[in-house]
């Protein structure tokens, strides 16, 4: 690898202090809201642009993995954050849930939507 490639070691000790720096609940919160905005997204919830209609970047294929990987992650993390971090967390994650459904031509069994074998029917 040539050094230009290379990234310098106190550029790699800066990130690794600045990461060192963050609280757990703010990488886990961060995290979550990348994905509760990829989903959405995919959800055709986007805004409408000059350049692309939000229809357009609707993909229930890829927003179902999304959503399943948030409720995961949600269900998961909502012990160790707290139910004050947690709770918008759910709220969001149970809209994107309810998109979805809205969102798909052929309706998933109770139980089966995405993210449901973490979090339950949703209705």
């Amino acid at each position: 690898m040539s050094s230009e490639n290379s990234v310098p070691a106190e550029a790699v000790a800066d990130v690794t202090r600045d990461i060192a720096e963050v609280p757990a609940v703010e990488v886990v919160t961060s995290a979550a809201v990348h994905l509760m905005s990829a989903a959405a997204v995919k959800c055709g919830l986007a805004e409408d642009s000059p350049d692309v209609p939000a229809a357009e970047l609707q993909d229930l294929d890829e927003a179902r993995k999304l959503i399943t990987a948030l409720a995961g992650l949600v269900t998961g993390a909502a012990t160790v954050i707290g139910d004050h971090h947690a709770r918008p967390l759910r709220d969001g994650l149970r809209s994107l849930q309810l998109a979805f459904r809205e969102a798909s031509e052929i309706q998933d069994e109770p139980g089966q939507g995405p993210g449901e074998k973490f979090t339950g029917p949703v209705r």
